[in-house]
């Protein structure tokens, strides 16, 4: 990447290269895009390769969210799984946002809304959520974006989320806890490294 360029800048500076590679998504190997300047572009980040194998199947229809989708493994798992869903993929980087595009295309997919976080309708509610969220922002920008989102759940839905043990996801599930007593939230899974939350609107 470019200096001054980050998975979380809205416009990365450095020129875009696209190009070819494989991810195996929802069972099978699909070839894909990527480019430079989005987070993990080369593979299936290990956060993300751990919440997909603790979250359960994709609810059949509604609207689902992949919070911080990067170039979109989350996303277009959800797409996959649910032909049926609205699936929006937020994230800020706008690079990211053109390649999840691309991905959606090649695979067919007519069911992903790419799209910057105030392009989602307030009145959306999610059916679930799936997240590897930015923990690299900063705990107060992180905590933001999650005050933002998680409240949107529909009642009796639960948002999915992984977080590294060593950068503080026992302490972002206390505050979750407190922060959020509309939601429950619990621990399902530690793998390589990971803790993998669940957070349970109230019916």
């Amino acid at each position: 990447m470019a200096s001054g360029d980050h998975y979380f800048s809205p416009a990365p500076e450095s020129e875009v290269n696209l190009r070819p590679f494989t991810a195996r998504l929802a069972g099978q190997t699909y070839e894909l895009v990527t480019a430079n300047g989005i987070f993990s572009p080369e593979r299936i980040d290990m956060g993300t390769r751990v919440l997909l194998d603790h979250v359960p199947s994709a609810p059949p229809g509604g609207n689902l969210l992949d919070l911080g989708c990067g170039w979109g493994p989350l996303a277009l798992t959800l797409a996959l799984e649910s032909p049926h869903a609205t699936v929006w993929a937020v994230d800020v980087n706008n690079r990211a946002l053109d390649v999840v595009r691309r991905n959606a295309q090649k695979l067919g997919l007519t069911n992903v809304n790419p799209v910057t976080p105030d392009n989602v309708p307030a009145d959306v509610q999610f059916t679930t959520i799936w997240s590897n969220p930015p923990i690299r922002v900063g705990k107060n920008e992180l905590h933001g974006i999650l005050e933002q989102w998680l409240p949107r759940l529909e009642p009796g839905s639960d948002a999915w989320l992984v977080v590294q043990r060593n950068l503080g996801s026992d302490s972002l599930h206390r505050w979750i806890q407190a922060t959020l007593p509309e939601l429950t939230t619990t621990r399902v899974g530690t793998s390589k490294g990971y803790r993998v939350l669940r957070a349970r609107a109230h019916d």
